[in-house]
């Protein structure tokens, strides 16, 4: 492994545990933001499909930050598949962050340092998230073997 490799394979490791930090934080989003009470007058379908949905994404959350952190040398070897795998973990965090900035209504959101701080936390790790991906996504354009 060049030392290139060794790099990419450490910050996609922190990438790794940062992500685990959103989906243990992410289980306190419903009582932050009273999921409950605000889809109690939300038709049952609805809500079992918007908790499916809240469902998987956590799940998917979690697969990536156990592949990250266990499997990191390989998603940083430049292989074709560490390669898409790379890309779609760029593609997925970098949809959340345009989604946080452009499509998200922020007068929803709760006032207070929590929230604010909470919001900014969340921002720079999607930033960060897609930098290494994606960055660890070119190791093959840059020569890796």
């Amino acid at each position: 492994m060049n030392q290139m490799t060794n790099e990419w394979t450490e910050l996609i490791r922190w990438a790794g545990y940062l992500q685990l930090g959103v989906v243990v934080g992410s289980l306190a989003v419903p009582y932050l933001l009273q999921w409950r009470n605000e889809l109690s007058s939300v038709r049952t379908l609805i809500k079992q499909v918007f908790w499916t949905y809240a469902g998987y994404i956590l799940c998917t959350n979690l697969f990536f930050a156990i592949l990250s952190i266990f499997l990191a040398p390989s998603l940083a070897d430049g292989t074709e598949l560490a390669t898409a795998i790379c890309l779609f973990i760029t593609l997925y965090w970098g949809a959340r962050l345009v989604i946080q900035f452009f499509y998200f209504d922020k007068k929803g959101i709760p006032s207070g340092g929590v929230y604010r701080y909470g919001e900014w936390l969340l921002s720079l790790c999607f930033v960060f998230f897609t930098i290494v991906y994606g960055g660890a996504a070119l190791l093959r354009v840059w020569g890796a073997p």
